[in-house]
């Protein structure tokens, strides 16, 4: 008997022995198991806090939630390019020599841009059922002219200036196909100023991240930034094939041309038309247009007039690089307000927004003109950020209510061509401005009075015609 249990007696100590053991190795294991849990949640919980803020509202059902993340990709990416051209044009010389460089730049990079980009509208237009694909398109060659750029400001050639004008032109194509198919991913409860700011306000929140990387990245070495560029667009370049199918397709689509006016653009029974220019998109659009191009003028003339006033009288106290930056932060803000405001907005007018918005930038123009000292300085830059992202957003709802489906894309991309050269213009009157604050200011008054009127005009003139012809946001 004892014999026969003694076996059992071994076989028990030993399962007692194999059970200490495994109770020892399961304690370190989940041990293990929660140090890796704790490592990994800074990772995994920011993850899940990012896609819940950009899924939130039906973002995620509807697919809007991928085009968010995918635009934040864009805007970190844009940023590494800018940080790296920025440094190689214009703070690497002296003020003098930094005018005539970057006058250079905008000459060699958007009179071609000038030619190109309304050709990028008509050609989006014929690719409705391949706008992920054109998408991924402008990433990938983003991609590769950040290596080539990344060359030329390693040995200085001058192959830095066409490849600068490619990335703008790709950028540019980006944003007008990311902009025409907003509406096809509009969730129920998500109205279209809203969708924009929302999507925008991810670019804005991204590029915030990315800019000190991308200035971490260029104490390493000038090409650095660029090197995170490509890693950025590629990873961009997978992202566009992941959003919603219903991108491509073209159920539901607008056949109708644009009619002559704006009151007769969805008629039961339209007439045959040649294919309509930017005049015939609405006067809602256009005035909102003619707003937005002032805004972006003024954009243009304190980026490159501050610039180079701050370098040569900083603020007091303060030496010109820091004063670039409390500018550029104040203009960042101001942008990021805005665009989180108009992700509040609801059931508004657009219309009414961007008169609005105009008025507020012309009351803090003429206070910065008049009473002219540093923090006037950076509250015009943030007052001019916040109303330039909310006429921006609203023009955008405007191009998406008022515009049939077929010539959107063409609306899009010639306003932004529009918008583009305002911005140029008004940065190259920036450059060859006289340092002279107040005058400069009073400019920009001039400037943005003229615009606010003519919207002001152009709102009354289509209140007393029985509005725009369009239904309110929805």
């Amino acid at each position: 008997m004892a014999a026969a249990r003694s076996p059992q007696g071994a076989t028990g100590v030993g399962g007692a022995k194999g059970n200490i053991r495994g109770g020892g190795s399961g304690r370190v294991g989940g041990s293990v198991r929660a140090m890796g849990r704790a490592l990994h949640f800074p990772v995994t919980g920011t993850a899940r806090g990012i896609r819940k803020a950009t899924h939130a509202h039906g973002a995620g059902e509807s697919g809007l939630g991928r085009l968010i993340e995918l635009h934040a990709v864009n805007g970190a990416g844009d940023v590494m390019i800018t940080v790296a051209l920025a440094s190689t044009v214009f703070f690497s010389v002296p003020t003098d020599e930094a005018r005539g460089r970057v006058a250079l730049y905008l000459a060699i990079t958007m009179a071609p841009f000038t030619v190109l980009a309304p050709v990028i509208g008509p050609l989006l237009d014929k690719l409705p059922h391949g706008r992920r694909a054109a998408m991924a398109a402008a990433m990938l060659a983003r991609a590769l002219l950040a290596l080539i750029i990344s060359g030329a400001v390693a040995s200085g050639s001058l192959e830095l200036y066409p490849a600068a004008l490619g990335a703008l032109v790709a950028s540019k194509a980006y944003g007008v196909v990311r902009s025409a198919v907003v509406p096809r991913l509009l969730p129920p409860r998500i109205s279209l100023v809203k969708a924009n700011s929302r999507v925008t306000l991810a670019g804005l929140l991204a590029t915030g991240v990315a800019a000190p990387i991308a200035g971490g990245l260029h104490t390493i070495g000038d090409p650095w930034p660029l090197y995170g560029a490509f890693v950025i667009f590629v990873a961009g370049t997978v992202l566009c094939f992941f959003l919603d199918p219903k991108v491509d397709s073209a159920k539901g689509e607008d056949t109708a041309l644009l009619a002559a006016d704006e009151n007769h653009l969805h008629g039961p029974h339209p007439r045959e038309v040649r294919r309509p220019g930017l005049r015939t998109v609405g006067i809602a659009v256009t005035h909102a247009l003619g707003a937005n191009a002032a805004l972006r003028w003024l954009s243009g003339f304190l980026t490159f007039f501050l610039a180079f006033l701050l370098r040569e009288h900083p603020m007091t106290g303060q030496s010109a690089a820091v004063s670039l930056g409390i500018v550029a932060v104040s203009a960042g803000v101001g942008n990021a307000l805005g665009t989180a405001v108009g992700s509040w907005l609801r059931q508004r007018a657009p219309e009414i927004i961007i008169v609005t918005v105009m008025a507020v930038v012309l009351g803090a123009a003429i206070t910065a003109a008049i009473f002219f000292g540093a923090a006037l300085v950076a509250c015009l830059a943030a007052t001019a950020g916040f109303c330039q992202a909310l006429a921006k957003l609203s023009l955008d709802a405007l191009i998406q209510r008022d515009v049939p489906e077929l010539v959107r894309t063409s609306a899009f991309a010639r306003s932004e061509t529009m918008l583009q050269m305002a911005w140029v213009l008004g940065g190259a009157i920036g450059i060859v401005m006289p340092l002279n604050g107040p005058l400069g200011f009073t400019l920009a008054a001039g400037v943005i009075a003229l615009g606010w009127l003519t919207t002001l005009r152009g709102l009354l003139a289509s209140a007393r015609h029985g509005g725009s012809g369009g239904p309110r946001v929805a």
